[in-house]
């Protein structure tokens, strides 16, 4: 057991050597599950939504504009594997990299550090001249995606309430499947109008300016605050805005947390022998889906089009597949917050892997096509978007940023092997129906690490909101 402590007022250098009499010990975990949804955790929300648009726009460009680039630069589809997976090796660079610092220095700065670097990045991509420099370019823009996102993750899951957890952090990670799915229709309106490097400028603009909102609305994770020893007053503070008038300015703020050891560094305790097994099973979980994610999110439009549908068709029907992961997002954020998190995951894996499956008899039929890859998106995008709001239950506050981000950096090296993957069966010619047979096996492979993960971890870990903490 880990506890906290820091009282309403003081400083690092100021606490005195026992608690005075009058004050009165507050959980900030307590106080934020006993209160309301407030506006000031609404506009957390919001913010964070938006960091994971701009984050699913940026990720998802590159399959857009990959038919455009084909025709215009003269290379061939086997070509474009680098520039594909060059995100993706940053995803998982920058993932590995956030989240022991977001532990150690905070999760704001990190993440509007990130979103300056990606915004930059997806400018400069624009003005590539050629496959090397748009892959170096894309692997830097993914540096800063592959931070921004597990941070997002961590902070909003540290604002939200146990009973409404799941469901917030869900809705949140809804931002990332809309913008993703943005850029399909961004793509369709801008490149036969503007060009390929259109796309990828309004990838760059809108972060950075995102970026000035953050600086001045978003503030720190309050939990982070009292492990890192904040002043008291400003944890207050930031209480007051989730519940006017309930703080006296006499309080103690702590944290109590089952924890490996304080005295180990973040990754030392996601490694440790309480998170391991689950965290690699996680890992595994995670990997599988993001293969079949980023193969159908990087590939769908030219393996669409190489059945003869027109490329602007073929953009809109690729762009349904996270539209879809919308409504599953949600919908098993709510199922998470009152049954078994781990088996709704798990379920909806197995059904995202029959519809794949199903997917490879629908060309030629525009109709049937879009609305099974349209499910298929419900299922696969709800239980992928679901992943972050597990890992981010099993980790004390401490280990938390680490924890999602390891756990998204691993997995981003099942969306390497994706887009890799895509450019290997484009090249050896196997038909729409095979492809897509072999992309289910991944999917029911999720399914089953999920499974093996949630019988290590055990009854503890039923509802997001009870894991790893005792309140």
């Amino acid at each position: 057991m880990t506890s906290y402590s820091f009282p309403a007022g003081a400083t690092s250098s100021s606490l005195p050597g026992s608690r005075a009499a009058s004050a009165t010990e507050v959980d900030v975990e307590a106080f934020i599950d006993s209160h309301k949804f407030s506006g000031f955790q609404w506009t957390i929300l919001v913010l964070c939504f938006l960091i994971l648009a701009a984050d699913g726009f940026d990720t998802a460009a590159i399959g857009f504009i990959a038919p455009a680039l084909v025709k215009q630069w003269g290379v061939s589809k086997a070509d474009l594997g680098p520039v594909m997976s060059a995100a993706l090796f940053g995803l998982a660079a920058g993932a590995l990299l956030a989240g022991p610092l977001a532990d150690r220095v905070g999760r704001k700065i990190v993440l509007v550090v990130s979103i300056v670097w990606f915004g930059g990045w997806s400018l400069a991509s624009a003005f590539a001249g050629s496959i090397e420099a748009l892959t170096v370019m894309r692997f830097l823009t993914g540096v800063g995606l592959g931070a921004a996102m597990p941070n997002a993750v961590t902070l909003m899951s540290e604002y939200s309430p146990a009973t409404r957890r799941g469901l917030a952090v869900n809705t949140m990670f809804c931002g990332f499947t809309l913008g993703a799915s943005a850029g399909g229709f961004v793509a369709a309106w801008l490149i036969p109008a503007y060009g390929w490097k259109s796309v990828l400028l309004v990838g760059g603009i809108a972060p950075l300016l995102l970026a000035v909102a953050l600086v001045a609305m978003l503030p720190e994770s309050v939990r982070f605050m009292v492990t890192r020893g904040s002043e008291g007053a400003r944890i207050a503070r930031v209480l007051a805005r989730i519940a006017p008038g309930r703080l006296t300015g006499t309080e103690i703020f702590v944290i109590r947390e089952q924890a490996e050891t304080t005295q180990c560094s973040p990754l030392g305790q996601v490694l440790s022998q309480k998170f391991a097994l689950a965290s690699v099973m996680l890992w595994v979980t995670y990997f599988m889906g993001l293969l079949v994610f980023y193969l159908l999110t990087s590939w769908l439009p030219t393996l669409i089009a190489d059945t003869g549908v027109p490329i602007r068709s073929a953009a809109v029907i690729t762009a349904l597949f996270p539209l879809g992961g919308c409504l599953g997002t949600v919908a098993a954020g709510w199922l998470m917050d009152r049954a078994s998190p781990y088996r709704v995951v798990a379920r909806a894996y197995a059904v995202a892997g029959l519809l794949i499956f199903a997917v490879g008899y629908g060309a030629g039929h525009l109709v049937l096509l879009g609305a099974l890859i349209f499910g298929a998106g419900i299922c696969m995008n709800g239980a992928q978007s679901s992943m972050p709001t597990l890992a981010a239950a099993h980790y004390p506050t401490n280990c938390r940023a680490t924890g999602v981000s390891w756990m998204l950096g691993m997995g981003r090296f099942g969306g390497i092997s994706g887009a890799l993957l895509g450019a290997q069966l484009v090249g050896l010619g196997w038909s729409f129906m095979t492809i897509f047979g072999l992309l289910a096996v991944p999917a029911f492979g999720a399914s089953l690490a999920l499974l093996a993960a949630r019988v290590k971890t055990g009854n503890a870990h039923n509802a997001p909101g009870t894991v790893g903490a005792e309140v």
